[in-house]
């Protein structure tokens, strides 16, 4: 019994935050896709952190006009820009924000988006007192989309095998929502789709 269980299988790639760098782990194309297939935008929408423009370019396929900044320089969008700061506006807002700033850019963007706004974090963001007191018994999402099949994040230019063992979901708050929160879960075939 003991042997079993030091031979379980492990994570392949563990996501580890980089507190005092860019904790940079582009998103992977079909998680952004997943999103925009089941929640429309309406308006402009600002990608704040925008990193290599992974999430940014499948946005672009909407038709709606896409804004990309970061505070760190990779080569895509505006770099500099301090989401967490800033008092930008846009009418939505969709980002996967740092692994170590998930609740400031919850604050920030529930300041900048006047419509909508929705950000890729873990399932667990759901759990914790604190975000209970701070963030959802003030203004809860509108709907938590879970992912049915599993995101995993790699650093840039890593070899893609294996698969992750976080849950994840897009947390999306509309403006104009108001009552409870929607669950519902993504379809699968999303990720063999656009992957």
């Amino acid at each position: 019994m003991r042997n079993s269980i030091l031979l379980a299988p492990q994570p392949t790639t563990k996501r580890i935050a980089d507190l005092d760098g860019p904790d940079f782990y582009p998103t992977p194309k079909w998680a952004t896709y997943a999103l925009i297939e089941n929640e429309k935008f309406d308006g402009d929408i600002w990608e704040s952190a925008c990193g290599n423009g992974a999430m940014s370019e499948v946005l672009n396929q909407t038709k709606s006009n896409v804004i990309s900044s970061d505070l760190y320089d990779r080569g895509y969008g505006t770099s500099g820009v301090n989401f967490i700061e800033s008092n930008t506006k846009s009418d939505n807002i969709i980002t996967n924000p740092p692994f170590h700033s998930a609740e400031p850019f919850v604050h920030s963007a529930s300041k900048n988006a006047n419509k909508k706004f929705a950000l890729l974090l873990r399932l667990a963001f759901l759990e914790g007192a604190k975000r209970q007191n701070t963030i959802f018994s003030k203004f809860p999402p509108s709907t938590v989309w879970i992912f049915s099949e599993r995101i995993t994040f790699y650093p840039q230019n890593s070899i893609v095998k294996g698969s992750g063992t976080t849950a994840y979901a897009w947390f999306v708050w509309d403006k104009d929502h108001s009552g409870h929160s929607n669950v519902r879960w993504l379809p699968t075939g999303i990720k063999k789709k656009y992957s």
